[in-house]
């Protein structure tokens, strides 16, 4: 890493990378970060098993880092029936010893439960309109604009009001911080850098 780069992460500010194009610090060292940035992250996710996937691997990322969990995604997907709700839903006892015995996903009992009690949640959801409208419900009149990594918000107004809903809906492992994350994610609200070459890509907000 050089200097340059040393110098722009310690200030939080955007980087220019060997490309020639603006990521935020996290986004510009490892390759699988850099290519979840580049290509997925903050876009918009508008379909059910992709939200419920976006909220299953968020519970996951508890307390872990999200370069782990885009490393055991593959796994995850193949052992959660690649989030499709209707069957992880009907996931029993057998499925959760063996889930606790796969050692290429993140082995966290109650996180394992959480996913297998939100598949049930979400099809209760279908009820009222369902997930995507519900979380979209959530969206903001207005994004944040960070310059620096330090600028951009852990949870907001929305992240706590969609937590505290999906919690009064039976949802598990959606904290305010991690609501946000997911509101980040799937493009709800875009914090990306200004100097990234990134903002604005959604569609769903201007620069």
């Amino acid at each position: 890493m050089s200097q340059a780069i040393v110098d722009a992460s310690a200030n939080g500010q955007a980087i220019v990378c060997d490309d020639g194009l603006k990521r935020p610090p996290w986004a510009v060292n490892n390759l699988l970060l850099r290519a979840y940035y580049d290509s997925e992250w903050g876009m918009p996710v508008l379909d059910e098993r992709g939200l419920f996937e976006r909220i299953s691997l968020e519970a996951f990322q508890s307390g872990l880092s999200w370069l782990i969990v885009l490393q055991k995604r593959e796994a995850l997907r193949k052992a959660f029936s690649h989030f499709d709700p209707d069957l992880v839903a009907k996931f029993g006892a057998r499925d959760i010893e063996r889930l606790l015995g796969d050692t290429g996903i993140i082995r966290n009992r109650a996180k394992i439960d959480a996913a297998i009690n939100n598949a049930q949640a979400v099809i209760e959801l279908r009820k009222d309109g369902g997930l995507v409208e519900f979380i979209w419900s959530f969206k903001p009149a207005a994004t944040p604009a960070p310059r620096t990594m330090a600028d951009i918000p852990t949870t907001s107004e929305e992240s706590i009001a969609l937590s505290k809903a999906l919690r009064k809906r039976g949802f598990k492992f959606v904290g305010p911080t991690t609501m946000f994350a997911l509101m980040e994610a799937a493009g709800i609200v875009d914090t990306h850098l200004i100097d990234s070459h990134r903002r604005g890509s959604s569609g769903v907000w201007t620069r």
